[in-house]
């Protein structure tokens, strides 16, 4: 007996129709216009949406003191997404594969809701990271994450460990992450308006502004080239950044980048909310958010649409406590609030509503675009991000004619606020399944699934390496 789905408008990547899905032993074995009831479970989707799961390509569960697996994963499945992929920190003392082992026993296993795999994340910016490039694709590493902002803390990259650590991944297919600001620059800017008393969120802004990201990510692909290595650009804000992305990509060279939900539907002008009560330390995150006027977000969806942006992620980062911690946090100055904001369960609401909705994507674009593609740069692709026979059972039915507005009290992240309150909801996630087994119903976690997801090891030649073709002369 197995489960069958039936009568549903089918939409992958690139197909829509409607037709039945069968699943057995947590598989997808069967796709077609019709299948046979016979005694398997069966669920009526007429006049639903039946997509993939969603897969989150961008998370953080812990480090950042951010809220855990246990505490936040749950928010995932209630808002469609049936695969998350961590960035395990890398512990004082502790190489990154280290890291992440010791980050999955304590944080993840038997606590995770939605299945989850990792990405490794430098945080000791020394040379004792190339020694263990080597070993990583086997110890279920296919991604490290650089940091080129945040001078001054542990995690900081310089240029030349980042370029001998992509000259190393290219000849073991890790992809190489990178955080793309110029930290020199934001530090110096930080410091300036702190000391002319400049404390008010905005300043976050003004202090982190997309010219130290636009030149960043420059010089980034300058170095991925001349190292011939993959390059994938995480939470791309700006549109000079976007541009220069675009350009890299269009002329051949292997750079793929994201952009987060965030930066597509909100801007600067939150950190003015609340200006009494520090409201807008609510929207502090790296990179900050970008000014509507000049045009960031709908260029952003255009690098989208013309596949030069290949992911949306969520970047979440729910600080622990919430606005009310990074108040206390922050003294009420931008400098001293924690980064980090909670979008892991609305990522594919506000996708769906600003994006297809909207007309600005299309239904089959928006399953590429936080599914199929997250899945692909992320080694996971086809058990995850897919509809095909032989993949995980990752279901989602939706009804894409809800009407409803995205507030504090459905939310189940944990903490004390909806990123995207008071926005339109033009899509209900009805039903989630997990492997063929249902985990959330009506945008509400099924208790007794929490702490069911599985740790998926990913494949090492993910999706950036298709668009790499090795030269001889790379140094």
């Amino acid at each position: 007996m197995g489960l069958l789905i039936k009568n549903g408008t089918i939409i992958t990547a690139n197909n829509e129709f409607v037709g039945d899905i069968l699943v057995e032993d947590e598989k997808i074995v069967e796709v077609a216009s019709k299948i046979d009831e016979a005694d398997h479970e069966v669920v009526d989707a007429s006049g639903r949406l039946v997509m993939p799961g969603g897969v989150d390509n961008h998370v953080h569960q812990g480090p950042f003191d951010s809220y855990t697996f246990e505490e936040t994963s749950h928010a995932a499945v209630a808002g469609g997404t049936t695969t998350i992929v961590d960035f395990a920190p890398q512990f004082e003392g502790m190489g990154v594969i280290e890291s992440k082992d010791k980050h999955n026993e304590e944080k993840a296993v038997g606590k995770a809701t939605p299945d989850y795999s990792f990405h490794g994340m430098v945080m000791d910016a020394s040379d004792s990271i190339l020694d263990e490039i080597p070993r990583m694709a086997e110890n279920g590493i296919q991604a490290l994450k650089f940091f080129m902002a945040y001078k001054g803390t542990p995690f900081y990259a310089k240029d030349d460990l980042i370029f001998k650590a992509m000259q190393k991944c290219r000849e073991h297919g890790i992809t190489v992450w990178v955080h793309a600001e110029n930290g020199d620059l934001s530090e110096v800017l930080t410091q300036q308006y702190k000391d002319a008393g400049e404390t008010a969120p905005i300043f976050h802004s003004y202090s982190n502004p997309p010219a130290i990201e636009d030149e960043a990510t420059q010089r980034i692909i300058y170095l991925a080239k001349q190292a011939d290595c993959p390059l994938f650009v995480v939470h791309v804000t700006s549109k000079g950044a976007a541009q220069h992305v675009a350009d890299a990509y269009d002329s051949g060279q292997a750079v793929l980048a994201e952009t987060c939900i965030h930066y597509l539907a909100l801007d600067e002008s939150k950190f003015e909310e609340d200006l009494d009560q520090f409201g807008g330390a609510k929207y502090i995150c790296g990179p900050a958010l970008r000014k509507r006027s000049d045009g960031h977000q709908e260029a952003l969806w255009q690098h989208l649409r013309n596949g030069e942006l290949k992911a949306i992620s969520s970047d979440h980062a729910a600080v622990t406590g919430g606005w009310a911690k990074k108040r206390e946090v922050s003294g009420d100055n931008f400098a001293e609030t924690p980064n980090g904001v909670p979008t892991l369960q609305s990522r594919l609401h506000v996708a769906w509503s600003e994006g297809v909705a909207k007309g600005r994507i299309t239904p089959q674009k928006y399953v590429e675009l936080t599914s199929t593609n997250p899945a692909k740069l992320t080694g996971l692709y086809p058990q995850k991000g897919s509809l095909d026979v032989g993949s995980d059972a990752d279901i989602v039915i939706a009804d894409p004619d809800y009407e409803g507005t995205i507030t504090f009290e459905n939310m189940h992240e944990g903490t004390d606020y909806a990123l995207f309150e008071g926005f339109d909801q033009k899509i209900k996630f009805e039903k989630v399944f997990l492997r063929g087994r249902l985990v959330a119903e009506d945008e509400t976690p099924i208790e007794e699934e929490k702490g069911q997801g599985q740790y998926i090891v990913p494949e090492a030649y993910s999706m950036a390496y298709d668009y790499w073709e090795p030269r001889e002369d790379y140094y």
